[in-house]
């Protein structure tokens, strides 16, 4: 059961497991009369064929409150496009997929390419782009939720609970986080939360000083979670980062467009697992490292927008800071879980940090490197300035698309 606790500058959200499943849906569906919901479901083709995305639909199939799903499907080739569409079917709720790798989609996104308003890399932060763009497009929901495709732990709860908060009309919230524990299989997960997130704000604060931004940051039990709705106001401003920083740079857009009292997070799951992905000690274009960077330098990027100064003494001091923080969590982790009956690996948590502290520099050399680069998606409401019509040909593909399937 969750506790009552509220630590931070935004609201938490409990589950005392007080209120049915079958309660918090009947008082969506009577919001939704006036409040309509969409879900966005960004996917990559392989997810189709795994373990999650089946029971993730077969979930979704048991809700009566959405008005529309909308689904941006990856690395699918025309024959996995139309597979992709009959499995999409068992959806009670009506659907649109957007192929990003159809010819239609490549079209429009080529048109941005030249005017260098397109994302400039592959992978999730793109394919969320292009829903928003679609939900924006089709001008009909007035919340928002939007959840991966991996979760394996899966149930319509999680779902009921994510939209409640931004669709009660006696609710002020305008973006809603989820947040969870993540342990399963008989060990704790999120690794670069725990071992990477929490102790690196511990040394920014350290190193460079409080900040509300910080302070913010350091609110959100899970800020990692890739589950969170908003309510349709925020979708045109709405800045995502191209790169594995999508979690952190959007929560960073939340706490630079609204008020703490307009923000909350919510309690989702007594256990969630999803796809895990590797450390890639050796690769740093890949796996946890290539997160862990992308993390790193968002959050810097974003304190550098805040006057901080970043010099190489600075990357240094911080290096030193997070990896004794880093260290001391271990520490705490080890007897949680000893408490729990759980299996802790010291040695691989500890090469976790290794890695994560000489991340640090690299990120820090990247951002002196590259002091004008932006990560950032150009926002929906600057390509309707460029190009006015530009959403509605997008909405115009994906119905073309869609229209064979129908």
């Amino acid at each position: 059961m969750s506790d009552f606790s509220q630590n931070g500058i935004i609201s938490s959200l409990h589950d005392f497991g007080t209120k049915s499943t079958k309660d918090i849906e009947k008082d969506l569906l009577k919001f939704s009369k006036e409040r309509k919901m969409e879900l966005i479901l960004p996917s990559l083709y392989s997810e189709l064929e795994g373990d999650a995305l089946p029971r993730i639909v077969s979930e979704i199939s048991k809700v009566n409150y959405l008005s529309h799903i909308i689904i941006g499907l990856d690395r699918a080739n025309k024959k996995q496009a139309d597979k992709a569409h009959k499995f999409f079917k068992k959806l009670k709720t009506p659907f649109s997929i957007l192929w990003n790798d159809g010819p239609r989609l490549k079209k429009l996104h080529n048109e941005l390419k030249k005017k260098n308003l397109a994302p400039n890399e592959l992978g999730k932060g793109r394919n969320v782009w292009y829903c928003l763009g679609m939900c924006i497009a089709r001008d009909n929901a007035r919340s928002v939720a939007l959840h991966d495709c991996d979760i394996k732990t899966y149930d319509r709860r999680m779902l009921a609970k994510l939209f409640y908060p931004v669709v009660n009309p006696f609710f002020n919230f305008e973006f809603c986080k989820g947040y969870y524990p993540r342990v399963a299989q008989g060990k704790m997960n999120g690794r670069v939360a725990r071992l990477l997130v929490f102790p690196l704000i511990t040394a920014l604060e350290k190193t460079i000083g409080r900040s509300d931004y910080l302070e913010f940051m350091k609110s959100f039990k899970y800020p990692l979670a890739g589950e969170f709705s908003f309510r349709r106001n925020v979708l045109s401003e709405l800045r995502i980062s191209s790169d594995w920083g999508i979690e952190v740079g959007v929560l960073s857009e939340m706490q630079r467009n609204f008020s703490p009292n307009n923000i909350c997070q919510v309690d989702l799951a007594d256990t969630y697992d999803h796809k895990h992905q590797e450390l890639s000690i050796g690769d740093d274009k890949k796996g946890l490292s290539r997160m862990s960077t992308d993390i790193i330098k968002t959050l810097i990027r974003k304190l550098a927008t805040q006057g901080n100064s970043f010099s190489l003494e600075t990357f240094r001091s911080l290096k030193a800071t997070y990896y004794r923080s880093a260290l001391d969590l271990i520490d705490t982790y080890r007897s949680d879980a000893e408490m729990n009956g759980l299996k802790f690996d010291s040695h691989t948590e500890e090469k976790a940090v290794e890695l994560f502290a000489l991340n640090i520099m690299k990120a820090g050399e990247s951002f002196f490197k590259n002091p004008m680069d932006t990560p950032f998606i150009p926002t929906w409401s600057r390509v309707k300035s460029a190009i006015p019509d530009f959403l509605e040909r997008l909405k115009h593909a994906v119905d073309e698309d869609n229209k064979k399937h129908k």
